[in-house]
């Protein structure tokens, strides 16, 4: 029982703030010594003397650690996670070249003369900049600070308003190039150019799903989301479909080229994410916001959220280390497997459950590195498909943006909303949009080959 005692009192630690790398790597040294001292003592180490077995038993803990250098180096040698932080980049490049404000602005007016017109925007943009940049805060930053003034100017309901922005901004992770497709690729062991051609449907399903529910609420309920007056300063309609274009052809350039060479075969996503920084680079030159101080301030970005990454990745191996080592694997795996009803389904149901409560108060990266290895061995046992329950779990951690009190994506946009938008209006904005979530998860799960998925090896 010490593993499952150890998840428990890290999870504990994680909700009073500790930082995550530093909690699984402590609670790891803490617990892996305590078996060693358990042990001893249950072989009966002690009746030496106090001192000699405890000095005994914290020798044998450590020397459950001997093999972390070798786990590290393993890490390291891994050229899948090379694509996490030049991904990151590409995202943080266009976030600064202005690439959705031009977006938001362009769609904005194009779309703003139907009902909900703006907010159908908001999600067709959000969809783009998943496909191009990836970077969830970005998305949601940049979106909040252009289009919710324009929403609220114009009466739209604050909930509708920042539901639409916050579970936009969270496409990211499950369209490609999504950074937790690349984590669960190298967890799973699968192809992550799979992983990024499973997940386009599902995708683009959920953006349909977004548009759809704005469109019935809309039509329902007219002040929720009135039509925005014409604008004669943009132009007639055709210089303003001709100016929407020139602003998404950039965008939609970079996403062919990225996606493109992965799904033709031509590049691997760790050779389609450099040329992805390539791209980004030469947009700056072209919307002329390249400078030497932007290139600069993007790689210190990028190398803190790496490292926080990566942190996080080197105290899961410890942590998954000693859970393996003192049982806790060998007890989930009989829980999971003697669940009632259909092993399989049994299995499926109780982690997306599972996931989608761990997903209200710790991050994605977390959950990827420390449970879905928990349950990895435990799908092949079953015959899972590892793409299919890969792409489930990613559709799930999509959530854990959204679900208060901890979603990332609240804190986001709550800190650049105006004054006059709560936090719980926030709050009660997205839960529509977790629904609409969890609903084209079912779909998912339940009619896998709709999608051209096989839920069975």
């Amino acid at each position: 029982m010490i593993g499952i005692v150890m998840f428990f009192t890290a999870l504990f630690m994680l909700l009073f703030g500790f930082p995550v790398a530093f909690t699984f790597a402590a609670v790891s040294v803490f617990f892996g010594i305590s078996a060693g001292v358990i042990e001893i003592y249950s072989y009966g180490g002690f009746d030496a003397g106090f001192m000699a077995g405890l000095s005994e038993g914290i020798t044998e803990g450590i020397a459950m650690f001997d093999y972390m250098p070798f786990r590290i180096f393993s890490i390291q040698q891994n050229t899948i996670l090379m694509a996490i932080p030049m991904f990151i980049f590409m995202g943080i490049v266009l976030q600064k070249t202005g690439l959705a404000e031009k977006l938001l602005e362009s769609m904005g007016f194009l779309f703003g003369e139907i009902r909900g017109g703006v907010a159908i925007s908001t999600v067709l943009v959000g969809a783009l900049l998943a496909a191009s940049t990836g970077v969830v805060g970005a998305s949601v930053v940049a979106m909040g600070v252009i289009s919710l003034p324009v929403m609220l100017k114009y009466k739209y309901s604050p909930e509708l308003a920042t539901g639409t922005i916050c579970s936009a901004g969270t496409l990211g992770q499950i369209i490609p190039p999504s950074i937790v497709l690349i984590i669960l690729g190298d967890v799973f062991q699968v192809p992550v150019g799979d992983l990024f051609s499973a997940a386009v449907w599902p995708g683009l399903l959920l953006v349909g799903a977004y548009i759809l529910f704005i469109l019935i609420i809309s039509y329902y309920k007219k002040d929720m989301a009135p039509a925005i007056p014409p604008d004669p300063s943009r132009g007639n309609k055709r210089k303003q479909v001709f100016k929407a274009l020139i602003d998404i052809i950039p965008s939609l350039t970079l996403i062919i080229l990225v996606l493109g060479s992965i799904f033709a075969g031509i590049a691997t996503p760790t050779e389609s994410s450099a040329v992805g920084c390539f791209g980004a680079i030469g947009l700056a030159l072209m919307y002329r916001t390249y400078s030497n101080e932007m290139v600069k301030e993007a790689a210190l970005e990028s190398v803190k959220i790496t490292s926080m990454v990566f942190g996080i990745l080197i105290g899961a191996t410890a942590f998954s280390m000693v859970f393996s080592y003192t049982g806790g694997e060998d007890i989930v795996h009989d829980f999971m497997t003697s669940l009632p009803g259909d092993e399989k389904w049994g299995f499926i149901i109780f982690t997306m459950l599972a996931i989608l409560v761990l997903g209200f108060f710790i991050d994605f990266v977390e959950i990827s590195y420390i449970i879905v290895p928990i349950l990895v061995p435990i799908s092949e046992t079953l015959g899972i498909n590892p793409v299919w329950f890969a792409i489930l779990i990613a559709m799930n951690l999509q959530t854990s943006f959204l679900t208060p009190p901890f979603g990332f994506s609240l804190f986001y946009l709550k800190g650049v909303a105006p004054a006059g938008v709560s936090t719980m209006q926030i709050y009660k904005g997205v839960l529509p949009f977790i629904a609409i979530q969890i609903i084209v998860l079912a779909i998912l799960a339940i009619y896998p080959e709709f999608f051209g998925l096989n839920p069975l090896l």
